[in-house]
């Protein structure tokens, strides 16, 4: 299915009452779920899956609470730049970018955002000492979701 129909698709299910659709065509078959983000799965007819994380939010989600940091102000929060899976290193069992204590220039990779099957480097914008990894390996970030925090 081509990019075109597909955003057609997903702007249907986003403007309309309906919660779920699900299309089977020859070249495979995409469900689209509306709940607090729109998600979105295609199946290929082989049955090999390949998961389009959300693409657009339909509503803000709520922020979890973070863990108190002193000097809140004198922190440097990066965001995730897209939506899709958080990973702290390369390859399972690979040494993380960085851990907590660290300190890294503007430049350096700090983690992996998986999407679309696609690995973006996500690079700090900001040099210091991180402070926090506010994120799981593994999990499925937003857009502008705090990855982590520098000092």
């Amino acid at each position: 299915m081509d990019l075109r129909k597909l955003k057609t698709l997903i702007d249907l299910v986003s403007d309309s009452n309906v919660s779920e659709l699900e299309i089977t065509e020859a070249e495979g078959k995409v469900r689209i779920v509306k709940g607090s983000n729109v998600v979105v799965q295609a199946y290929a007819p082989a049955a090999a899956q390949a998961s389009v994380a959300a693409i657009a939010p339909a509503a803000p989600a709520p922020a979890a609470p973070e863990a108190a940091v002193p000097e809140e102000s004198a922190l440097h929060t990066v965001k995730s730049p897209m939506v899709g899976s958080f990973y702290r290193s390369s390859s399972p069992g690979a040494k993380s970018f960085v851990e907590v204590g660290d300190t890294v220039k503007v430049g350096d990779t700090i983690c992996i955002i998986e999407a679309m099957k696609i690995l973006n480097e996500i690079e700090a914008d900001k040099a210091g000492k991180v402070v926090q990894i506010l994120c799981e390996n593994g999990q499925a970030v937003e857009y502008g979701q705090s990855l982590l925090t520098i000092e």
